[in-house]
C-alpha cells in the first residue's frame, strides 16, 4: 500500500519549505489564483484549496449559456495552471470552517493550519428573500447553472416544433430575463441571436419572427452603473435585435411558465402585468459567499448588507492582521471616493496580486506600499460585433467596443489554449452565425442543486451551525 503523501513529502522533497510561512488560500476564482501567481516561487509555501478543480472565467458563461462556446473554453484547471511550481500545492475541498484562534481552517473533515489566510470565494445569486424562484428561474454564477439555461432554452424549442398549438409554440420561443446589468444585457444578447439564427436555419415548423427575449429591469435603464449615453446605445441595440426591455418592472411572482411584475405608470400608481415563457433566466442579484458570514461568527468582524466582509486597508479584519479577504467576498472601502470597490474581475486581480506580494514583504520584514486600485473602466458585450466600453472617461460603442471588449477578455484568461480556442469560436461565428455547443445532454433540472459555497446551511435553516470537530491535523509538519 502506497505512504499517505503530504505536502513536505513529495518527490523530491522540500526540506527546505518546512521553516516557511505557510499560506492557505482558499478559492481558486480570479483573486485566488492571482494570489497563488504571486506566490510562486516566493519563499512561503502555498495550500490553494477550492471545491472545484479549476478556474472558471465568469464573464463568459453567458456564452456557455447561450452555445457560443463549451464549458472547457471558460474553464481551466487549477493544476495545469499552478502545479508545476514547487512551493505551490492544490488541495480540492470545501472549507466549511474557520478557527481563528488556533490558525486552521476545517475541511474535508481534517483541520489545516495556517500562518497567513487568504479568503475569495468569490459570489452567489441573491433571490431577495424569495429562493423558492430559483427552481424556475436559474441564476448563471457557475457552470452547471449555464449549462441548465442552455438545456431549458433548446429543450423548449424542440417542444415548439412538435407543437401544434400556435399559442404553445409562441410561449416556448420566449425566454424570460430579469436584471439588466452587464450579465442580464450579454446573456439576452446572445440567447436572441441564438434564437432568431437556429429556428430560422435549422428549424422547420418554427417562424423565426415568433423568438422573443424579454429583459426585465426595475431601473429606468439597462447597465445603471455605466455612463447613460453607453446605457442608451445599450439599449437600443438590443431592442433593434429584437429583445423587449421592460424597465421600471419589479417582480412579484415567478411560477412556471410566468413571471408578474409590477410597473410603475406615469402618474404614480402601479400596473400589474404578467409575462408568459418558456424559459426564465435569473441574473438580478449577488450575494457574498456564506464564508463571510461564517468568518463573522467566528472572530466577530463586521459584514455589509451584501454579505460582503468588511476589511481593513490592507484586507485583513479587526484583530486578526493573518486573515485577508479579496474579492466579491469583501467590502474594500479605503477609496477615494470612500466607495467600496466593485465585484468585477479588474478589482479583484488587483487585490489577489497585492495582498501576495504584502504577505511576502511583511515576512521578510519589509514595507510594502499601499493598495492603490487603477480603475481600467468597464463594458459589457450587447451582440453579435457590438459592445460598449467606459475605459476611464474613453466611451465608445459598436465594433469598436467590441474589439476592445475582446482583447480585454482574452488578456485576462489565464489559460493560452483557451484564448486561442474562443478567438477561433468568436470568429467563426461572426463569419457563419453558427454557434459550437448546441448539444442537450444529461437530466432536467440535474444541477439546480448544485451548491454554491456553504448553500446548505442557509437552505438548511442553520447559518450559525456549531464548530466542526478536531480531527487530526492533515499535515505532518509544524505550521
Amino acid at each position: 500500500m502506497a505512504a499517505e503523501r503530504f505536502f513536505l513529502e513529495l518527490d523530491p522533497p522540500e526540506a527546505a519549505l518546512k521553516s516557511l510561512p505557510h499560506v492557505v488560500i482558499v478559492g481558486g476564482g480570479f483573486a485566488g489564483l492571482k494570489a497563488a501567481q504571486a506566490l510562486r516561487g516566493q519563499p512561503v509555501r502555498v495550500t490553494l484549496i477550492d471545491k472545484r478543480n479549476f478556474n472558471l472565467f465568469q464573464p463568459l458563461l453567458y456564452q456557455v449559456a447561450g452555445g457560443l462556446v463549451s464549458e472547457a473554453d471558460v474553464a481551466s484547471p487549477l493544476r495545469q495552471l499552478l502545479g508545476n511550481a514547487p512551493n505551490i500545492q492544490i488541495l480540492l475541498g470545501e472549507v466549511d470552517d474557520i478557527d481563528a484562534d488556533a490558525k486552521e481552517v476545517v475541511f474535508n473533515d481534517r483541520r489545516y493550519r495556517y500562518d497567513h489566510l487568504i479568503l475569495a470565494t468569490g459570489s452567489g445569486s441573491s433571490y431577495f428573500g424569495h429562493e423558492e424562484w430559483r427552481p424556475e428561474a436559474p441564476p448563471m454564477k457557475i457552470i452547471e447553472h449555464a449549462d441548465e439555461i442552455r438545456r431549458r432554452v433548446l429543450m423548449a424549442l424542440e417542444e415548439a416544433e412538435q407543437t401544434p398549438d400556435p399559442e404553445r409554440r409562441k410561449l416556448l420561443q420566449t425566454v424570460i430575463v430579469i436584471g439588466g446589468g452587464p450579465t442580464g444585457c450579454e446573456l439576452s444578447g446572445s440567447l436572441v441571436e441564438l434564437m432568431t439564427h437556429a429556428v430560422e436555419q435549422e428549424f422547420k415548423q418554427l417562424d423565426a419572427s415568433q423568438s422573443r427575449v424579454v429583459l426585465i429591469d426595475p431601473g429606468d435603464r439597462v447597465l445603471r452603473a455605466m455612463h447613460p449615453s453607453l446605457s442608451e446605445a445599450a439599449g437600443h441595440h438590443l431592442q433593434k435585435v429584437g429583445v423587449e426591455l421592460v424597465l421600471g418592472g419589479r417582480v412579484q411572482s415567478i411560477r412556471e411558465g410566468e413571471v408578474v411584475v409590477n410597473l410603475k405608470d406615469p402618474d404614480g400608481s402601479t400596473t400589474s402585468r404578467t409575462i408568459a415563457g418558456g424559459t426564465v433566466c435569473w441574473t438580478a442579484g449577488v450575494r457574498a459567499s456564506h464564508l463571510g458570514k461564517l468568518l463573522a461568527e467566528r472572530t466577530g468582524c463586521d459584514v455589509d448588507r451584501g454579505g460582503r466582509v468588511v476589511v481593513e486597508h490592507d484586507f485583513s479584519i479587526a484583530d486578526h492582521p493573518e486573515i485577508r479577504v479579496v474579492g466579491d467576498l469583501c467590502s474594500y472601502s479605503h477609496t477615494a471616493d470612500g466607495k467600496p470597490l466593485p465585484g468585477m474581475a479588474g478589482p479583484a486581480v488587483q487585490m489577489g496580486t497585492w495582498v501576495a506580494r504584502d504577505i511576502v514583504a511583511r515576512s521578510q520584514g519589509n514595507s510594502h506600499p499601499p493598495f492603490r486600485f487603477l480603475d481600467f473602466g468597464s463594458m459589457a458585450v450587447i451582440g453579435r460585433s457590438f459592445a460598449v466600453a467606459d475605459l476611464r472617461g474613453f466611451r465608445v460603442s459598436g465594433t469598436l467596443g467590441w474589439l476592445l471588449w475582446g482583447l480585454a477578455h482574452l488578456a485576462f484568461m489565464p489559460d493560452t489554449e483557451n484564448r486561442v480556442t474562443l478567438l477561433i469560436k468568436w470568429l467563426w461565428q461572426i463569419a457563419t452565425n453558427q454557434r459550437a455547443s448546441l448539444l442537450i445532454t444529461g437530466h432536467p433540472n440535474q444541477h439546480m442543486g448544485v451548491e454554491v459555497g456553504l448553500e446548505r446551511r442557509e437552505l438548511a435553516g442553520d447559518p450559525a451551525a456549531a464548530p466542526a470537530p478536531r480531527p487530526a491535523v492533515a499535515e505532518t509538519a509544524p505550521g
